[in-house]
C-alpha cells in the first residue's frame, strides 16, 4: 500500500502541471473575492455578488490562456527563479489590460440564457490593479514556496555531508552551482566558503555562504577551513589566473578540482554540479578571456537557415553546438563521415535547448557539385560555415592530389553554389599554415583563401555593373578567419599524448624549441561567429591565439596534470621535424600588415595579392588536368602548380 502511495504522488510533469492548474484555479477566484472585498473595505453590497459569479470563470478562462502562452507551466518547482517569477508578473499584466478592454464591453448581442454570465454593470476599474497585485502574490508565492522551505526552514535538508568544498567566483555562476548543492538529497560537496576578486563581495554572504577572501588567499582558506574539494565558478578565467588557482590548490594537496565550462547557452544559463568538468591541460594552456557581442551575432544568425560543412569534424561539430545557441531558423550539417553525423545528432538530442526539428543531417562530399547543388537547391542557406578540409599536415604531404580535390576544388564547388543561391554570408575557416606556407595542406588553404577573395572581387565589380539598372540580387560575403591550433581537436598533440601515456610513454616532441599558438575549441569559434559579423567581403581575418607555448612545455604539463612527473615517471624524447613542419608557426606574413576591427582579438589582414575570379578559373584548371595524371607524375605536377601560384611555398620536389 505504501509502495502503491508512493508511485502515485511521484512527482511527474503531468502531475506538476494538473496542481498548478487547479491550484491557480483556486487563486484566480480568490484574488477576485479578495479584491473586491479590498476594495469596499470588507462591506459588499449584494449587487456585486453577481458580478463577482460572472468575473469569477471569465477571468479564470482569460488568465490560464495567458499562463499558457508565457509558459508559465514548463518552471521546475524546486529551482524556481526571477526569470520564472517574472514570466508570471508578464502573464498576469498582459492578461489583466485584455480583461480592462473585454469587460466593459457590451455583451447584448449573446443569447439571453448566456448574457447573465457576463454581468458586469458597475465593474469598479480599481478591481484589475488590485487583482494584478493580488494575483501576482499569490501565484509566485505558491511556485516560491517550495524552495523557501528547503533553503530556509528545513534543518533536515541542511545537514550536509560531502567533501568540503570552497567555491571560486562568487558572481552568477557560483550562486548557481552553490544552489545546487544546497537541493535536498545531495551529499557530493559541502559549501564552505567563497574566494572572489571582488573587495565589495569579501565579508558578505550568498546564500548564507561567506565570501572568505581573495582568489589568493586559496591556501590560507584550504587550511584554515580544511577544504577538500575546490570549484572554479568563473567561465572567462584565462589560462594565467587558472593555473595559479590550480597550482595553489593541487600545492595544497587539493584532490578534487572541478571547473565549469568556459562557453555554454548563454541565453538559458544552467550552470549545475552536473556541467562541472575536471580542470584539463587544455584549460591550462590555451584557455582565454574571450568578449563575445552576443547581440551582434545574434542578429545574423537568429532564424537564418545556416550550413555547416564538416558539421562532424572539432571545429564543425563546435560551430554546430553555438550557432544552434542563436535560435537558427535551420541548421544542415553536412559531413562525408555519417558515423560522426550520428554522433553530432546523439549529443544534441541531450541539449534540451535545442530542437532536432530544426536541424538536418545530410551526408555528402563537397566535392561531389552535384549533391552540392541538391543541398543548396533544397535548403537555400543564407550563411554558410565551410569548416571542412584536409587538415592533417603530414598525410596531405603524401597524398597532395587529395589536398588539391578537398581544400581548392570542394571549396570553389561551395562558394558557387553560394553565390548562384544568394547566400548572405560565406565563412571559410582558414589556418595560420597558409601563412609563407611550407607544407601542402597550408598552400591549399592559401589558395581556398585567394578561392573566396576572388569570387568577393567578382561580387563587387557585378554589383557596381548592375547599380545602373533596377536588377537587385543578394550578394554573397566572402570571409576567411585564419587561426592556429585547437587544443583537442581530432588528430591534433594532446589526443597523442593520451595515446602515448596509455603505454607508458615516451611522450614525442619533434624539437625542444617548437612553439604554437593555441586556443580552446570553445573560445576559438566563439571568436569565428565574431568575426563573421565583422567581416566584409574578401577579408581575411585573423584571431589573436595570444602568446605561443612550447610544445615541452605542453607535454611537461599534460604529465603533471595526471599526477605523473616529466623525466621521471615518463619522459619526453624528441623525434625531429616531420616534413612539411614549421619551427614556429606564424599568422601574418610581414608583407601583409594588420588592421584592428573593433574586436580586441580579430584583425584583418592587409593582404594586397589576389587573383580575379577568371584566373581561379584558369588556375583550377590547371590542377584539374594534374590530378587526373598518374599519382607519381600528379603529385609532382601538383607540387609545381602550387609553387607557381602560393606566395611563399616552395616544397619539396
Amino acid at each position: 500500500m505504501r509502495q502503491y502511495l508512493k508511485q502515485l504522488l511521484y512527482p511527474t510533469n503531468f502531475r506538476r502541471t494538473l496542481f498548478f492548474l487547479l491550484t491557480d484555479i483556486l487563486i484566480i477566484s480568490l484574488s477576485i473575492y479578495l479584491s473586491f472585498l479590498l476594495r469596499f473595505e470588507f462591506s459588499l453590497a449584494e449587487q456585486y455578488s453577481a458580478v463577482i459569479f460572472s468575473a469569477i470563470p471569465f477571468f479564470i478562462s482569460v488568465k490560464l490562456l495567458f499562463f499558457y502562452i508565457f509558459r508559465v507551466y514548463r518552471l521546475t518547482w524546486m529551482y524556481v527563479g526571477i526569470r520564472d517569477l517574472f514570466n508570471i508578473v508578464k502573464a498576469v499584466v498582459a492578461s489583466e489590460l485584455v480583461l480592462m478592454v473585454l469587460v466593459p464591453l457590451p455583451f447584448s448581442f449573446l443569447p439571453s440564457q448566456l448574457h447573465s454570465f457576463f454581468y458586469f454593470d458597475g465593474f469598479p476599474r480599481s478591481i484589475f490593479f488590485i487583482d494584478s497585485v493580488l494575483s501576482i502574490l499569490l501565484l509566485s508565492g505558491l511556485r516560491i514556496s517550495k524552495r523557501v522551505f528547503i533553503e530556509v526552514f528545513d534543518k533536515k535538508g541542511q545537514t550536509r555531508k560531502g567533501k568540503r568544498t570552497i567555491i571560486v567566483g562568487a558572481g552568477n555562476t557560483g550562486e548557481m552551482i552553490l544552489r545546487d548543492m544546497l537541493r535536498p538529497g545531495y551529499s557530493g560537496f559541502q559549501p564552505i566558503g567563497f574566494l572572489d576578486d571582488n573587495k565589495g563581495k569579501i565579508g558578505t554572504y550568498i546564500h548564507g555562504v561567506k565570501v572568505l577572501g581573495a582568489t589568493d588567499k586559496i591556501k590560507g582558506a584550504v587550511r584554515k577551513y580544511k577544504a577538500e574539494a575546490v570549484i572554479i565558478a568563473i567561465p572567462s578565467l584565462n589560462h594565467k589566473a587558472l593555473r595559479r588557482i590550480y597550482n595553489s590548490a593541487k600545492d595544497s594537496n587539493i584532490g578534487t578540482i572541478k571547473i565549469v565550462p568556459g562557453i555554454y547557452d548563454f541565453h538559458n544559463p544552467d550552470i549545475n554540479l552536473k556541467t562541472l568538468e575536471d580542470i584539463s591541460v587544455e584549460d591550462l594552456i590555451g584557455r582565454q578571456t574571450v568578449e563575445i557581442d552576443y547581440a551582434e551575432i545574434g542578429s545574423l544568425l537568429e532564424d537564418k537557415v545556416i550550413l555547416i560543412t564538416g558539421a562532424g569534424g572539432s571545429i564543425g561539430s563546435e560551430i554546430v553546438m553555438q550557432v544552434c545557441s542563436f535560435s537558427p531558423g535551420k541548421v544542415i550539417l553536412f559531413d562525408i563521415d555519417e558515423t560522426a553525423l550520428h554522433n553530432m545528432s546523439v549529443k544534441l538530442s541531450r541539449k534540451k535547448s535545442i530542437s532536432l526539428r530544426n536541424i538536418h543531417f545530410v551526408t555528402g562530399d563537397i566535392r561531389d557539385e552535384a549533391r552540392v547543388k541538391e543541398v543548396f537547391t533544397e535548403f537555400s542557406p543564407q550563411i554558410v560555415f565551410h569548416a571542412a578540409a584536409y587538415k592533417h599536415v603530414p598525410l596531405m604531404e603524401d597524398n597532395p592530389k587529395e589536398a588539391v580535390k578537398v581544400n581548392m576544388f570542394g571549396t570553389y564547388i561551395l562558394s558557387k553554389a553560394a553565390v548562384h543561391h544568394r547566400a548572405e554570408k560565406f565563412i571559410m575557416i582558414s589556418t595560420d599554415k597558409a601563412v609563407r606556407p611550407i607544407s601542402i595542406m597550408g598552400a591549399t588553404k592559401r589558395m581556398a583563401e585567394y578561392i573566396c577573395r576572388a569570387l568577393s572581387e567578382h561580387r563587387v565589380q557585378n554589383t557596381e555593373r548592375r547599380q545602373q539598372s533596377t536588377e537587385h540580387r543578394a550578394q554573397t560575403d566572402f570571409i576567411s578567419v585564419r587561426f592556429g591550433n585547437v587544443l583537442g581537436s581530432r588528430g591534433s598533440v594532446i589526443p597523442l599524448f593520451f595515446e602515448q601515456l596509455k603505454y607508458g610513454g615516451p611522450l614525442t616532441v619533434t624539437h625542444k624549441d617548437m612553439k604554437r599558438y593555441f586556443m580552446t575549441i570553445p573560445e576559438a569559434v566563439s571568436l569565428v561567429l565574431q568575426a563573421s559579423v565583422i567581416g566584409r567581403g574578401g577579408d581575411v581575418l585573423v584571431l589573436d591565439m595570444g602568446e605561443p607555448v612550447k610544445i615541452v612545455d605542453l607535454a611537461e604539463e599534460f604529465i603533471k596534470i595526471h599526477g605523473l612527473e616529466p623525466y621521471k615517471d615518463i619522459d619526453i624524447e624528441f623525434v625531429g621535424l616531420r616534413q612539411g613542419e614549421k619551427l614556429f608557426e606564424e599568422v601574418l606574413t610581414a608583407e601583409e600588415g594588420v588592421s584592428a576591427s573593433k574586436h580586441q582579438k580579430v584583425f584583418t589582414a592587409r593582404n594586397s595579392y589576389k587573383y580575379s575570379k577568371e584566373d581561379i578559373e584558369n588556375i583550377l584548371e590547371e590542377f584539374k588536368v594534374a590530378i587526373n595524371e598518374p599519382s607519381i607524375i600528379g603529385d609532382r605536377w601538383v607540387r609545381d602548380l602550387l609553387r607557381k601560384y602560393v606566395r611563399h611555398y616552395e616544397g619539396s620536389a
